[in-house]
């Protein structure tokens, strides 16, 4: 083993460099993450040069403190110059280097800081290690060398794969893939390292630079890129950076390999000038803001969650009971009715099983998660659940019953929330005697794969109460949002807005296929009608019946999507709903039966059909959903726009690449948005069209939405 290190020759901070023995370590150490801002950049090339220069050093090591390796960008440096040296001029001379340079990872490697270890003669990386070149989840590309020197190593196909997923791989993929050279199973990375170098210096010869590397890229047929961009025309269509990072992989086969990053770097700043990479981010920062709840300290106190009851085994209950599960955290699942029960175990064993065949989970770890779920007839096993959440039939009748019987089963302290969707938790509450320990958890269907959950805060609701909500949210892998009470809270509210106009639009006119492309045009996953027939036609109906029967005024008439209800057309569980879907298929078909039905409903209320523009149908959607989360910012049920951009990114799939539905609106112009919709106010009327006083106001100031 190397001698202990010598004196350091250039005590920077924070990288510094030291000898031990004849290896020259070069140390990161820039807390939490090693990001590479300028400071790591600058001491990077310091250390390079001092080592390079150091007589006594054979080979070159570089090491990292802390939890990981360099984990890419320094987000403090986000949308700022780049001060010199930037990275691919760090990582320039990194290739350039003289003496063999080796790079030691654990923990991640992300980004820049895998463009970082591409630059070095080898990489070594610890068992446990993760690598990878996220970029296009911000809507850039990797501008470093990364598009040019991950293919030379892995090859071109595998180099889109991961550049264009932006997922990282394990240090055992890696290691097949011929991305690292060697993985060590425990130990420290410095340790991993001094081996490798110790490898090296008995070698005694200087590595090929992954730049000079050619085997891997040589006859590589261009069919491979033809392929991938119609891949992406059809998946990815509105988005500039993957059809971007094709071009640039494509270069680095095509290109020597200075003109390949030239390429890469023109590239690079094509995205980095795209609008949808200030969309991307604010997407990004948006999931990190939404964790801090404005007034709620962040030492407040919370609860120690250790069991969880879920009320209700249908298809959200479920969900609900397999998000603990998949968490490590013992559940007891409720059902009034045994073969309710018996079905809703059915269906999480054949959720875990299918997963399992896609490669997800092995048949122990589906075992060990089967085995975390209890079910039960009983209530009485609820009695020392740290947290319940009743997960029943969207009724006001039923909640309060199941909250009264939870009252008196449960311990003092224990937590008890609602996933209802739209209604008052404060009542809900009001059905016990602890209304303290009562709030909302409205989970997204389904609920074990979306990532929103809202928090509904009642009036009542405590501070460490809201506290372990959020803080639970993070551990079983959901965006929590804090929202307030009203009906629908955030997500929902909204959505019933643009609901309401789609439905308009088609009884005016427009089919429910040319509404579904205007929103699929515009970024959505699915359109309106398509997203209903996926949550089930029932839902909504059955929610609209409960409101009529509660005499709101503001319930909706019966309409020719209840009609659709009626006739068991529930959506894609059925087969049929607004659309047809032929067996095994997802894929909506109109049908002339809805057709005859809508045409049916106009002639009953007397509208005559009229042309509707695509631009109308956009306006209409769009514009009232942005009417709508003003008036929830006015009214404090949402603490900030970003709050409410989160929940329709997570939630509702409001395409990332515009930041969000406040983000966006900003974008598209305040001014415009209050025009277009005092306008519809005047000629449409109703309370949807009434204008926001506060979108009024921030577009007269030319300010922000919120701000």
């Amino acid at each position: 083993m190397p001698s202990q290190a010598q004196t350091e020759v250039v005590p920077s901070n924070p990288v510094q460099y030291a000898r031990q023995g004849n290896i020259g370590v070069i140390t990161v150490d820039y807390p939490p993450v090693n990001a590479i801002g300028h400071g790591v950049r600058s001491g990077l090339v310091a250390a390079l040069e001092a080592g390079l220069a150091d007589d006594g050093a054979g080979v070159l090591l570089i090491v990292c403190a802390g939890r990981s390796f360099m984990a890419g960008a320094d987000i403090r440096e986000f949308g700022k110059p780049s001060a010199p040296p930037t990275l691919p001029e760090v990582v320039a001379r990194l290739d350039t280097a003289t003496k063999p340079v080796i790079a030691a990872i654990h923990g991640t490697a992300l980004g820049g800081g895998l463009e970082v270890a591409l630059a070095c003669h080898v990489r070594v990386a610890l068992k446990s290690a993760r690598l990878g070149l996220p970029e296009v989840k911000l809507g850039l590309l990797p501008g470093a060398g990364g598009t040019q020197r991950l293919p030379r190593l892995v090859g071109p196909a595998k180099a889109l794969d991961m550049i264009l997923s932006g997922d990282p791989v394990s240090a055992g993929e890696a290691l097949s893939l011929g991305l690292v050279d060697a993985v060590e199973d425990g130990g420290s990375p410095m340790d991993a390292g001094l081996r490798a170098a110790e490898r090296l210096l008995a070698d005694g010869s200087l590595p090929q630079p992954v730049s000079a590397r050619t085997d891997r890229i040589a006859g590589t047929d261009p069919a491979l890129f033809t392929a991938r961009r119609a891949e992406l025309a059809r998946g990815q269509p509105h988005l500039f950076s993957p059809h971007r990072i094709v071009d640039a992989v494509e270069a680095a086969v095509t290109l020597p390999f200075a003109e390949g990053a030239a390429r890469e770097r023109d590239l690079f700043l094509a995205c980095l000038d795209s609008p949808q990479r200030a969309g991307l981010i604010h997407a990004f920062f948006a999931e990190r803001e939404v964790a801090k709840v404005p007034g709620l300290p962040a030492d407040t106190p919370t609860r120690d969650i250790r069991k969880v009851g879920v009320v209700g085994a249908g298809t959200m209950g479920g969900g609900i009971a397999m998000c603990f599960a998949n968490a490590g955290i013992p559940v007891v699942l409720v059902d009034s009715a045994p073969e309710g029960l018996e079905r809703g175990i059915a269906a999480i064993r054949r959720t875990y099983d299918a997963t399992a065949r896609k490669g997800r989970l092995t048949a122990a770890q589906v075992e060990e998660r089967m085995a975390l779920i209890h079910p039960t007839l009983s209530y009485g096993e609820l009695a020392d659940a740290d947290l319940v959440v009743e997960a029943a039939f969207e009724s006001m009748e039923i909640k309060q019953t199941i909250f009264r019987t939870l009252d008196e089963i449960c311990k003092p302290g224990a937590i008890l929330a609602t996933n209802t969707s739209t209604l008052d938790v404060d009542a809900i509450a009001a059905a016990t005697g602890r209304p303290q320990d009562v709030l909302g958890m409205h989970f997204f269907s389904p609920a074990n794969v979306m990532r929103l959950l809202e928090v509904v805060r009642g009036a009542k609701t405590s501070a460490p109460v809201l506290a372990t909500a959020m803080a639970l949210a993070r551990r079983i892998g959901k965006v929590g949002v804090a929202v307030g009470v009203c009906h629908g809270f955030v997500g929902n509210r909204i959505l019933h807005q643009r609901g309401r106009e789609s439905m308009a639009l088609v009884e005016e006119g427009a089919s429910p296929e040319q509404v579904d492309r205007v929103l699929t045009e515009f970024g959505f996953p699915l359109g309106h009608f398509s997203m209903t027939d996926l949550a089930g036609i029932d839902v909504g109906w059955r929610i609209r019946e409960e409101r009529r029967k509660a005499g709101d005024p503001e319930a909706q008439a019966p309409d020719w999507l209840d009609i659709l209800a009626e006739r068991g057309r529930y959506g894609q569980k059925t087969s049929a709903g607004v659309y047809r879907y032929d067996s095994g298929s997802r894929t909506p078909i109109p049908d002339p039966e809805v057709t005859a039905v809508i045409e049916e409903d106009r002639r009953r209320r007397g509208i005559a059909p009229r042309p509707v523009s695509n631009e109308e149908i956009r306006e209409r959607c769009l514009y009232a959903m942005v009417n709508e989360a003003a008036k929830i910012l006015e009214e404090g049920i949402a603490a900030r726009p970003v709050d409410i951009d989160a929940i329709w990114l997570h939630g509702y799939g409001f395409p990332s690449w515009r930041g969000g539905l406040l983000f966006w609106a900003n974008q598209e112009g305040l001014g415009r948005i209050a025009e277009a919709v005092q306008r519809y106010h005047r000629g449409i009327g109703g309370p949807q069209w009434h204008p926001s006083a506060l979108l009024l106001q921030c577009a007269a100031a030319g300010r922000p939405i919120g701000c």
